[in-house]
């Protein structure tokens, strides 16, 4: 038997694998994938039940989550397993009367966002039941005082909003094998809870970030409110940002606009979020984001202003999204008659029977100054550092800034491609002559500077000898405890 870490891992590579099937639309990875993963779920809650079978307490079970049942609970599952061992479930199950308690989905929202930063901080709501959701789409109190001329009626009657709850439907398959029926209604809870838990989470994150509106949510990243073209149902991307520092002038400035409501009311702005890819966050958010201190230690996600970094698969790299998250609203739950149903989908399981468990909702941002959608593939990293000196006339430690950039890059009357900018660090460019001089100048006057040819010293401001083909130069330049590389790829024809 497997055990629970190995199981684990498995699991997380199976996700993976079902993501990336999904985004490139390959039904045959997604089912192979599919397979994998209701196995993989299965094989851990047997395992769980073997490991337990002896455990009465309920505390200790508790703590490995498996629920203590409400009667209406243990009723509903005792009726769905009797129905599934029928030789007839479709039937069985048509013919069931209890449904799933409110109970069992409402666990499901707690797990869900006790699992998921983002379903954490946005306006997430379980409407189980409801068929409207009324939201206040703006921000400003909904109240007013004085004689209610029509025209502030109209403005306080505007803020209200009703969104249909069955605008979207999201299908979880329940895959169950015969043996997964011995373990009796707890268990079956835990297994039906997991798998929602996940197909759940697979549907939203991908909706609530990047949903078109057509058969899906209304991403961050898409264009709402008035004036908004919808074209067969898909909402427009919002125009991008782009973004190149983090400096507390650019930033103020991105995010600015999301203190002032669409209807033109001022509205606090006392943190944002930024959902980012895993690669760009450690590739450009990390090294903007993490300074040096004059204790020589690191200090990592230091923004300007308060931000959450919340990393998802779901936006594409280069691109990041900063908004107000509560102003995202999503509901979702199952219907009045929420059921489990015989499902005749992938009949390719021969040892598992699928059913069905449909969920239904809606997600969209409230206002369209609530989010921005960036472009971050430009963005620098963090490369100025601060460090305590004693002047030589005074006790008295002062802040001095170490900048250990080029201030310009000379190679002869040569081209570098792109062009020179003290904060980008590869060039290439081409060169006929059998000679160029180098020559390099820093940021910082009392920096060193240090060329290498090839792998062999060159002096600074003297002629290079190319050779045929590529050559290599590096420039590292060093001011106090801070270091820089240019590197520039020479072709001489």
């Amino acid at each position: 038997m497997k055990n629970k870490d190995t199981l684990q891992a498995e699991k997380t590579a199976i996700l993976q694998k079902i993501q990336k099937a999904m985004k490139d639309d390959n039904t045959e990875d997604f089912t192979q994938a599919f397979g994998e993963f209701q196995t993989n779920i299965q094989e851990t809650v047997m395992q769980e039940a073997h490991l337990m079978v002896q455990a009465a307490d309920t505390t200790v079970l508790t703590s490995r989550g498996v629920r203590q049942l409400t009667s209406a609970e243990n009723k509903y599952y005792e009726g769905v397993i009797e129905a599934m061992r029928s030789s007839n479930p479709k039937q069985a199950l048509t013919d069931l009367e209890v449904v799933m308690p409110i109970t069992t989905i409402d666990q499901v929202f707690i797990d869900l966002v006790a699992a998921h930063p983002l379903l954490d901080v946005i306006n997430f709501q379980n409407t189980s039941g409801l068929i409207e959701f009324i939201v206040n789409t703006h921000t400003k109190q909904l109240a007013a005082w004085g004689v209610l001329t029509a025209a502030i009626v109209a403005e306080l009657t505007s803020g209200f909003k009703k969104i249909p709850m069955t605008l979207q439907k999201l299908s979880a398959f329940l895959p169950v094998a015969k043996s997964m029926l011995d373990l009796g209604p707890a268990y079956m809870d835990k297994y039906t809870r997991t798998i929602l838990q996940e197909a759940l989470y697979f549907g939203l994150e991908a909706g609530i970030i990047g949903g078109d509106g057509k058969d899906k949510p209304i991403g961050m990243n898409r264009q709402v409110g008035e004036g908004t073209v919808v074209t067969g149902g898909v909402y427009p991307l919002k125009v991008e940002v782009p973004v190149v520092t983090l400096d507390p002038i650019t930033y103020g400035a991105l995010i600015g606009g999301m203190a002032v409501s669409p209807q033109g009311n001022p509205r606090a702005v006392n943190s944002v979020i930024m959902i980012v890819n895993p690669f760009d966050y450690l590739t450009k958010v990390f090294p903007a984001t993490t300074v040096r201190s004059a204790d020589g230690t690191y200090k990592n996600d230091v923004f300007p202003f308060p931000t959450q970094v919340i990393q998802s698969t779901e936006v594409a790299v280069g691109k990041a999204i900063f908004g107000l998250p509560g102003r995202y609203f999503m509901g979702i739950g199952t219907a009045k008659s929420g059921k489990i149903e015989y499902s005749d989908d992938y009949k390719f399981l021969e040892d598992e029977r699928i059913y069905l468990i449909k969920l239904y909702g809606h997600g969209e941002p409230l206002d369209s100054a609530a989010f921005v959608y960036a472009d971050i593939s430009g963005l620098k990293p963090a490369i100025r550092e601060v460090f305590v000196t004693n002047t030589s006339d005074s006790a008295i430690p002062i802040l001095e800034l170490a900048d250990a950039r080029l201030a310009s890059l000379v190679f002869g009357a040569l081209d570098l491609t792109p062009v020179f900018n003290k904060s980008t660090f590869s060039y290439t460019l081409a060169t006929v002559n059998a000679t160029n001089t180098i020559t390099a100048a820093a940021m910082d006057g009392e920096a060193t500077i240090a060329i290498t040819l090839n792998a062999v010293a060159h002096t600074n401001g003297a002629a290079a000898t190319w050779l045929t083909g590529a050559n290599t130069v590096e420039v590292t330049v060093t001011s106090g405890i801070e270091t820089e590389v240019y590197n520039v790829e020479v072709t001489k024809s």
